[in-house]
């Protein structure tokens, strides 16, 4: 008889798992971990999405070439730099040796490979199509990485200029004004109220710095603390969809997510539901992820997906239900899918390429009214000064 540890998603994976070594189950049951403590772990035990773009991209490549799947880890364990993904190929490689299926393996790892890479490549294990899935999962990382990369480099520039306005602005309110407030007293000028607003302000941060502080400190635990709650992140991501503009933009960009996902599972051979379920789960959004669910549910009670998208038509524009539609009709779902994935990144890619060159135009101009605030605030008194003599 045997003791032991087995890592899975849940007891049927772990189940899968040992039964692949030929094990007979006596007893199985579930280590309890503190969240705070597994969430410790998941941090510094992650890889980031780049590696494991670079990974499943070399993957295809060695596939492609005919190269044997346990040949193939071990050449990707050699050259390898990251140590977690570098520990986590030589046990999936290991996995392979001894006799498990690829998507087995990668159950084990799944703090590293998502549900959907891994249903993915456990269809295509049915269907013998494994190279052609990790084509397909090697496109698709690259497009997300992409578009998570036009994001973050649209918003870089304008929060460098915030932060360091907002450096200048404490800075003169804590050391500049402070010591013009002497000046403006013995003179007995009468001052403005922006004038009067920011020397208090002055005053105040200088003596009760310590207390902003820890209040501050205090307040941003407590958001990260409740917007890590299930109902938190509701609420966030309530707030990110309704935001002019900005809300638009994340929409088509979880129905590109949900539609790529979906075209690349089907192409997969996975059923309908399963598909719709999966691509949830690849995005960030808990609101769609459980429209997503709402609506695999309604396909296993006979209705059409193009009907469930159509009754959430809040998060589902009328031209998705519509184009899903025609493909139901015509039997080509995963083509008209993909059809929707390429127009909704199309308008992402447009939507962000405007907001490159609109952001940077109006936050010169806030920034300027604020200076321009901050520079009438002390020169108005030195004029009303002037003018008494």
């Amino acid at each position: 008889m045997q003791v032991g540890y087995v890592e899975a998603v849940n007891r049927d994976a772990a189940s899968s798992i040992l039964g692949g070594h030929d094990l007979f189950i006596l007893s199985l049951d579930a280590e309890r971990e503190s969240v705070a403590f597994k969430g410790l772990i998941n941090f510094f035990n992650r890889v980031k999405r780049k590696d494991l773009m670079i990974f499943t991209r070399q993957f295809a490549t060695l596939l492609e070439a005919k190269i044997s799947l346990s040949d193939s880890l071990k050449t990707l364990y050699a050259q390898t730099r990251n140590v977690i993904l570098k520990e986590t190929i030589f046990e999936i490689a290991s996995d392979i040796d001894a006799g498990l299926a690829l998507s087995q393996s990668l159950e084990r790892h799944n703090n590293v490979f998502s549900e959907f890479y891994i249903n993915l490549i456990r269809s295509a294990e049915v269907t013998g199509r494994v190279e052609e899935a990790m084509e397909f999962l090697a496109e698709y990382l690259e497009k997300e990485a992409n578009l998570i990369s036009k994001v973050r480099n649209a918003m870089i520039y304008p929060a460098f200029i915030l932060g360091l306005f907002g450096v200048v602005m404490v800075i003169l309110l804590v050391f500049v004004f402070p010591a013009l407030e002497p000046v403006f007293a013995e003179s007995g000028v009468k001052l403005p109220l922006v004038t009067k607003i920011l020397l208090g302000s002055g005053g105040f941060i200088l003596q009760w710095w310590w207390a902003i502080l820890t209040i501050l400190g205090i307040a941003i635990f407590i958001a990260i603390d409740y917007f890590r709650s299930q109902e938190g992140r509701v609420v966030f991501d309530q707030v990110t969809i309704s935001i002019p503009l900005v809300g638009s933009l994340f929409k088509q960009i979880y129905i590109a997510r949900f539609a790529e996902a979906s075209n690349i599972l089907l192409r997969g051979g996975i059923p309908v539901a399963q598909a719709i379920e999966i691509s949830g789960h690849t995005i960030d959004s808990l609101i769609y992820r459980e429209a997503l669910h709402e609506a695999a549910e309604g396909i296993r009670r006979g209705e059409l997906l193009s009907q469930v998208l159509a009754a959430n038509s809040a998060y589902f524009p009328v031209l998705v239900s519509q184009m899903v539609a025609v493909g139901e009709h015509t039997g080509k779902l995963d083509e008209m899918l993909g059809r929707v994935a390429t127009f909704y990144t199309r308008e992402v890619d447009g939507v962000i390429n405007n907001l490159v060159e609109l952001i940077q135009p109006v936050i010169m101009v806030v920034i300027g009214l604020m200076i321009g605030v901050l520079f009438a605030s002390v020169l108005l008194p030195i004029y009303n000064l002037a003018q008494g003599f």
